[in-house]
């Protein structure tokens, strides 16, 4: 696996973690349980659960990929499929730098956030009952997130993935473990920015100013990982 390196491995999980979409469903669930929980030492648990079960979830989606991938001996059909995916991506959220939101855009399934907001709601009405019962709902609520965050998060996921299932399978659970542990940094230092009295309003608020940049990141790095891959198989 000479073509895939820890750099290529933290560069990826770094791209996909910024992504607004992923950072705009945080700073909602912070300012939801900050409402909720009216603890700080509850919100943070609660936000930790979250974290960790996006963690594990997203670990798990790769797990699934790759030995399906593998298994059906169709890394290299996958590996193609991911590399154009990659560019066509990286296209996209350039586009958004210019025109954001304009036109076809990588986001969430249709009706998602509308959705999450109506979980938030129903989960609100139980603050009154056992704190246990809206853990359990923010477990749920985690995977719930991952899964309709994937056509707004997934390109870089499915790129590493194609080059992993490349190589020895068997190298997979350290790299997939490391991918998905930076994928959670950028939640962890939002979490422990709401944590220290900084208001996910002001969170929000910066999400908002460099969303479009971001994006200009995403995609330059999205396009240069597409083009990598196809030089790698030329």
């Amino acid at each position: 696996m000479v073509e895939l390196t820890i750099p290529i491995i933290i560069s990826a999980a770094l791209v996909d973690s910024i992504n607004p979409c992923v950072f705009g469903v945080l700073i909602f669930l912070i300012a939801f349980m900050t409402k909720v929980f009216k603890s700080k030492h509850r919100m943070l648990f609660g936000s930790l659960l979250y974290t960790a079960v996006v963690y594990l979830t997203y670990l798990l989606i790769g797990f699934g990929i790759l030995k399906f991938t593998v298994s059906f001996g169709f890394s290299v059909f996958v590996y193609w499929i991911a590399a154009v995916i990659a560019i066509g991506a990286g296209i996209l959220e350039i586009k958004d730098y210019f025109w954001y939101g304009k036109g076809i855009t990588l986001q969430m399934i249709p009706g998602a956030s509308q959705r999450i907001k109506m979980y938030t709601r129903k989960m609100e009405m139980m603050k009154d009952k056992h704190i246990i019962l809206i853990y359990l709902a923010m477990i749920a609520l985690g995977v719930f997130v991952v899964l309709v965050e994937l056509p707004c998060t997934g390109a870089p996921y499915l790129a590493i993935l194609a080059l992993i299932a490349k190589g020895e399978y068997t190298r997979a659970i350290p790299l997939l473990l490391l991918y998905n542990l930076i994928f959670i940094l950028p939640l962890l230092i939002i979490i422990s920015i709401a944590y220290f009295s900084k208001t996910s309003k002001k969170l929000e608020l910066w999400r908002r100013a460099h969303r479009g940049f971001i994006r200009l990141v995403i995609g330059l790095f999205l396009i240069a990982l597409g083009a990598y891959m196809i030089y790698i198989i030329i």
